[in-house]
């Protein structure tokens, strides 16, 4: 999951890798969080990652995601890394995440790059 995570989230402009003193590897885009993989104790390594409010109840109303502890009321949604099926659709969620903590000037960048693809 680590480098697979890795690989999606470095793709973006001005994102940074930071390690906590809780061992948790963060992306960071203007030093905010969007994606955030730790150890999830018995149940194995988690993911957690920023989402709009909308996106996050219909991921909640799915198996296998639940609110991020501490910060879920900002629009925060975990997954244990196990049962991360779709990497694709993955990545459309970390660029949703991106686009919520990216100043404005990046976030134009991103959006003009992606509908000149």
């Amino acid at each position: 999951m680590e480098a697979a995570v890795r690989k999606l989230a470095v793709r973006l402009p001005e994102v940074t890798e930071q390690v906590d003193g809780f061992g948790h590897t963060s992306f960071r885009v203007s030093d905010k969080p969007f994606v955030i993989m730790g150890e999830g104790g018995a149940d194995g390594p988690a993911l957690s990652f920023k989402v709009l409010k909308t996106t996050q109840e219909i991921l909640l109303a799915q198996e296998h995601f639940y609110k991020t502890p501490y910060i879920g009321q900002h629009g925060w949604v975990s997954i244990r890394a196990q049962h991360i099926a779709d990497y694709d659709m993955l990545a459309d969620y970390l660029l949703e995440g991106y686009l919520c903590a990216a100043p404005k000037r990046l976030v134009k960048q991103v959006q003009a790059n992606a509908q000149a693809q």
